[in-house]
């Protein structure tokens, strides 16, 4: 079931084989089950692309092995015609892959409706952070009002999103960071403390500000761990999302036990269908009608063209953005 629109048997997509990126043609996916058809507009940029690139993150059996796991655009084709209602709809979502290429296949209940008066160009740069925060923080963190949420790299794109849901929970927010003009980022996104960890220990100038976290998010890991149960409370859940410091670290385990933290490892790519379901509605059923609002919305740190990926990556491996980076598709 398809739109009016001539939808082309082959598509362009950014193919990553080789050391540059290069524009290829591939066969326009064909949506299947409860799957959609989506003519991309824009897509966001994430680690996890990057790392996927370099092969160290090989999509999981079955996704695609074109990059990107966000977009947004317009459903263009359904699989089943209980999906119709669908067609022509805007909307963004998190992908199996595949997402940088002019059409991509989505799960229908993955999709969320991007808000009236947003633009693809901004819409396309949510997904994926909002829902690995809300995942890391509601439900394996179990944040609640008047916990402190630690979290490292509060500018990036899933620490801005955990600022912004940790704020509306009623947290207070302690962010770590490289510089101070990324430490004011954080600040007008509404974290309450900040700490230039290129100048200070965060272990220690947490101690100094009688600061203990109830919950973590960290996508450092490595000797982060040692200090991160430092300034644990009691009953602490540390949800690492990746491990940019490096994969060991050394724990004393008496402060595990004495301290009862909680250590979890947390990824989203390779949930299934049905969880990342259940997370889509969660989410939605408790953020989406706001996520246009001052107070939820992530700035795009910049918005590239499609001939522009390559840029678009080494702002995210020099560690630059603060916030999001997309790329448009048309």
């Amino acid at each position: 079931m398809e739109k009016s629109r001539l939808i082309p048997a082959k598509m362009r997509y950014i193919c990553h084989a080789s050391s540059k990126f290069q524009n290829k043609y591939t066969d326009t996916p064909v949506p299947m089950g409860t799957q959609v058809l989506i003519k991309v507009h824009a897509f966001g940029v994430n680690r996890a692309d990057i790392l996927q690139r370099q092969g160290k993150y090989p999509p999981p059996q079955g996704d695609s092995e074109i990059l990107g796991l966000e977009a947004s655009g317009v459903v263009v084709k359904v699989a089943d015609r209980a999906l119709e209602h669908l067609l022509g709809k805007d909307v963004f979502c998190l992908t199996s892959g595949g997402a940088y290429a002019e059409y991509v296949v989505a799960e229908a209940a993955l999709l969320i409706p991007v808000p009236s008066g947003m633009c693809h160009s901004y819409s396309a740069g949510l997904a994926e952070i909002y829902l690995t925060a809300f995942d890391a923080l509601i439900r394996v963190g179990q944040l609640k009002a008047d916990d402190v949420l630690l979290c490292h790299g509060g500018a990036s794109g899933v620490g801005s999103a955990a600022i912004r849901i940790a704020k509306h929970i009623g947290a207070t927010v302690v962010t770590t960071q490289s510089s101070e003009e990324k430490a004011l980022y954080a600040i007008s996104l509404g974290a309450d403390h900040t700490i230039n960890y290129s100048e200070s220990d965060f272990a220690e100038e947490m101690k100094k500000r009688n600061l203990k976290a109830n919950v973590i998010l960290d996508p450092v890991a490595g000797d982060y761990l040692k200090a991160n149960l430092k300034v644990a409370a009691m009953d602490c859940r540390c949800i690492l999302l990746a491990m940019l410091g490096g994969r060991y670290a050394e724990l004393d385990f008496a402060k595990v036990l004495a301290k009862r933290f909680n250590l979890h490892g947390s990824t989203l790519r390779n949930r299934s269908i049905a969880y990342k379901t259940e997370l889509v509605a969660s989410f939605t059923s408790m953020f989406s009608s706001r996520l246009a609002e001052p107070d939820m919305q992530i700035p795009i740190y910049k918005t590239l063209h499609w001939d522009d990926i390559d840029q678009a990556h080494e702002l995210l491996e020099q560690n630059l953005n603060r916030g999001k980076v997309v790329v448009r598709v048309c």
